[in-house]
């Protein structure tokens, strides 16, 4: 009942999106398996520092991660501090309580030369697909978006005129960011050929041939695809040419602070205490520094 008051608090209250609500409810849940057998009900009263070191011991010799258990034990620790704020519990025994170390390993990203080797031999291909994949794979490594951000980027949301981007990150939050004339082009010759498929379904501005509006998985398919052409690159997703904005643009001189609005989060590792930069200035910086800009 608790955890699903606290899923419910994370959905309704925090934002939170669907998938990232149910990675919580999958962790909390093995916990609870974890302390609990089928006759006896889940107190988190009764819950106390050894046993979930006991966990933690036990989720490594599972063979998990050290990153996957701290993942774990971050959903555990914001359960309890929901549960301590809401009077459901007393004290919370997650403050004494660290997760094994790990090594942070570098991201993973795509040299500038080789993505606009990618994006040049693309451009040959008039297909719907060709115009639209290569309008994609420029998208993600201009503006440095998420891949849900790029599922739900509506047409409204596209300003051709100002060249800006309104996009609807992380717990709802937006964010404009500019985009080159170059990119410009890129997604006017995409709406060329959209535009003889017919109305998108519910205003979807990416969208299969049918009208329909692309899932996750789709975009991750196109853009794993269109990435094997690059040798000796070990990941090959959306996230991977997020980070390769993000390298670019620190690459050719733009500040932390400025790349860390662009991409809209609340923090960057390595990164300074966060200043304020208003929006001007985010988008000189951009057209500074961006080598596609």
């Amino acid at each position: 009942m608790l955890i699903e008051s606290f899923l419910q608090y994370l959905g309704n209250e925090k934002n939170y999106s669907p998938h990232t609500v149910l990675s919580y409810e999958n962790d909390l849940l093995q916990f609870k398996e974890f302390v609990c057998n089928k006759e006896k009900e889940f107190n988190p009263r009764e819950i106390d520092v050894p046993v979930v070191r006991r966990w933690i011991v036990s989720l490594m010799e599972q063979g998990y991660s050290p990153l996957s258990v701290n993942r774990k034990l971050s959903s555990l620790k914001s359960f309890f501090r929901y549960l301590l704020r809401y009077s459901y519990v007393d004290k919370n025994p997650l403050k004494k309580v660290s997760g094994p170390k790990t090594n942070k390993p570098l991201p993973d990203f795509v040299k500038d030369k080789d993505m606009n080797d990618v994006l040049s031999g693309m451009e040959e291909d008039q297909t719907f697909e060709g115009r639209r994949d290569r309008a994609i794979l420029d998208v993600f490594y201009t503006t440095g978006m998420r891949c849900a951000e790029l599922v739900h980027l509506g047409t409204g949301d596209v300003d051709f005129n100002a060249c800006l981007l309104k996009v609807t990150g992380k717990r709802n939050k937006q964010r404009l960011i500019p985009f080159s004339e170059n990119l410009r082009e890129t997604l006017l010759a995409y709406l060329e050929v959209r535009e003889e498929s017919g109305p998108a379904v519910e205003g979807a501005f990416f969208i299969r041939r049918d009208g329909r509006p692309l899932s996750n998985s789709t975009v991750y398919r196109i853009v794993n695809k269109r990435l094997s052409e690059i040798q000796n690159l070990s990941k090959k997703s959306p996230h991977v040419l997020r980070h390769t904005f993000a390298t670019s643009m620190l690459n050719n001189g733009a500040e932390l602070n400025a790349v860390k609005e662009l991409l809209g989060h609340a923090s960057l590792s390595s990164t300074e205490v966060y200043t304020h930069t208003t929006f001007e200035e985010l988008k000189k910086v951009y057209h500074q520094a961006h080598p596609r800009a």
